[in-house]
C-alpha cells in the first residue's frame, strides 16, 4: 500500500477526518455539483454515482446531496467551479498529484504553489507524474472484521483485482468499474470498512525517512488543508509507526 494510502487509513482510524467534516462536506458537494453537470440521474451518471456514495459514506443529509445535484444541473443557481490538476514533486522526488476544484483559478494556483514551496516541494509541468499512477478503487478492512477468505471469495466472484496483507488490515484492490459491485458485496455481508474510496494508485514507491519523511507529511496536510483541494495522489512510503506519530 501507498504512504499516502496508509495515511488516508491511519486518519480514519484516529477520527481526524471529523474534525474537518466541514470542509469534508464542501469537498463533496462540489464534487456531486461537478459530476451532476454530466446528467442528474446516478444511475446513467457514474462520477454523479460515486460521489452520491461518498456523500452517504459522510452521512451528508440528503437534502443536500439533492440541492448539489439541482446546482449542478441549473435548476438551482450556484457557484460555476472549475476543475485543474497539479503535478509536482515532494521532499525526495516524491510524485504528487493534487486535484483541485475552484471558482477562482489565481487563489487555487497562489494557495497550492505557496503550500509546495513552503514544505519542500515544487510544481511540475503537466504530465511530469501523472503516467506513475492509475485510478483504482481501495477498500480497507480491519483483520480482526474478517477473514483472508472471507475477503478473497468476495474479491472473486464480484470482480476485484488483488487482496493485500497490509499488517493490521487488509486491502482490497478494484478496477473503478467493479467498485461499486465489490463495496457493495462487503457491505451486504455486514464486514465494516476502515476506508473505501476510488483513487489514483502509483506503480513505484518513494521511501521517506527522518526528517524528509516529517517534511512530507507537512507538504501532505498544508496541501489538503488548502481550501479548493478536492484530492492529492501520491507514491511517497514511509514507516508505519512514524506516519502514526504524525497523525497524532
Amino acid at each position: 500500500m501507498s504512504g499516502h494510502s496508509k495515511w488516508a487509513t491511519i486518519k480514519h482510524k484516529k477520527g481526524a477526518l471529523d474534525a474537518k467534516r466541514g470542509k469534508t462536506f464542501t469537498r463533496v458537494i462540489k464534487e456531486i455539483t461537478i459530476a451532476a453537470k454530466g446528467g442528474g440521474d446516478p444511475d446513467g451518471n457514474p462520477r454523479l454515482r460515486t460521489a452520491i456514495l461518498a456523500a452517504k459514506a459522510e452521512n451528508m443529509p440528503q437534502e443536500n446531496i439533492k440541492r448539489a445535484i439541482q446546482r449542478g444541473t441549473g435548476e438551482l443557481e450556484g457557484v460555476n467551479y472549475e476543475e485543474i490538476s497539479f503535478e509536482g514533486y515532494g521532499p525526495g522526488g516524491v510524485a504528487i498529484i493534487v486535484d483541485v476544484t475552484t471558482d477562482n483559478r489565481n487563489r487555487a494556483v497562489s494557495e497550492i504553489r505557496h503550500a509546495f514551496s513552503k514544505n519542500g516541494g515544487n510544481l511540475g509541468e503537466s504530465g511530469s507524474v501523472r503516467f506513475m499512477f492509475a485510478k483504482k478503487g481501495i477498500i480497507a478492512v480491519e483483520k480482526s472484521a474478517a477473514s483472508e477468505e472471507q475477503l478473497m471469495d468476495i474479491v472473486l466472484e464480484h470482480g476485484g483485482e488483488d487482496l493485500n496483507d497490509e499488517g493490521d488490515t487488509w486491502e482490497i484492490i478494484t478496477d473503478p468499474a467493479s467498485f461499486e459491485t465489490v463495496n457493495g458485496a462487503i457491505k451486504a455481508a455486514q464486514i465494516p470498512t476502515v476506508m473505501s474510496e476510488v483513487t489514483m494508485v502509483a506503480s513505484t514507491y518513494t521511501k521517506l525517512e527522518g526528517n524528509a519523511a516529517n517534511q512530507m507529511i507537512r507538504l501532505l496536510e498544508a496541501l489538503e488543508d488548502c481550501d479548493d483541494t478536492q484530492n492529492v495522489y501520491s507514491n511517497f512510503d514511509m514507516n508505519a509507526e512514524q506516519m502514526e506519530h504524525a497523525a497524532g
